[in-house]
Order: structure tokens, then C-alpha cells, then sequence
């Protein structure tokens, strides 16, 4: 089995105010996390959020508006075949 390397990406906050570094300190310290990390926890927060729209849901949600839509679907009985990228 092949291991996969997984990419991080660096992002640099230019202009930032000090007393802005000084509040993301504080509250870093308050959850016991260092500064980069209570960074990476807020903009997680803020662009995971449980509220962000699922378009699945979202158009299930439409779909039901509508009397909804029965689907039959049979699933496709043969075993899938590995695939081999090299």
C-alpha cells in the first residue's frame, strides 16, 4: 500500500493589529492552545460551521415540496473491479 502524502497549506496575515495578536493570545492561553493553533480553530469554526448549506439536504428539502420523488434504484449486483493507476 502506497502512502499518501497530505499537503498543508501556510497562510501569512499581514497587517494585522496588535491588539488583535494581543486578544488571539489571551484566548489561546485561555484554551491552553498556542497562538497558531487557537488560529487554526477559529477560521476551522468559521468556514466548517454545522450551518453552512448541504446541498444534498437542501434539495431533498425541495424535492419534498413537491410530493418528493420515488426512486427505485437497484444497485448494480456484480463486485466492483480494483483499478490499478500505474
Amino acid at each position: 500500500m502506497k502512502q499518501v502524502d497530505i499537503e498543508m497549506a501556510a497562510v501569512t496575515v499581514r497587517n494585522l493589529p496588535d491588539a488583535v495578536h494581543r486578544a488571539l493570545k489571551v484566548r489561546a492561553a485561555r484554551h491552553g492552545h498556542s497562538t497558531e493553533a487557537e488560529i487554526r480553530e477559529i477560521l476551522e469554526s468559521a468556514v466548517c460551521s454545522s450551518e453552512r448549506l448541504k446541498l444534498g439536504s437542501a434539495l431533498a428539502a425541495i424535492g419534498q415540496e413537491f410530493g418528493g420523488v420515488d426512486l427505485e434504484i437497484e444497485r448494480e449486483k456484480a463486485p466492483s473491479q480494483v483499478v490499478d493507476f500505474e
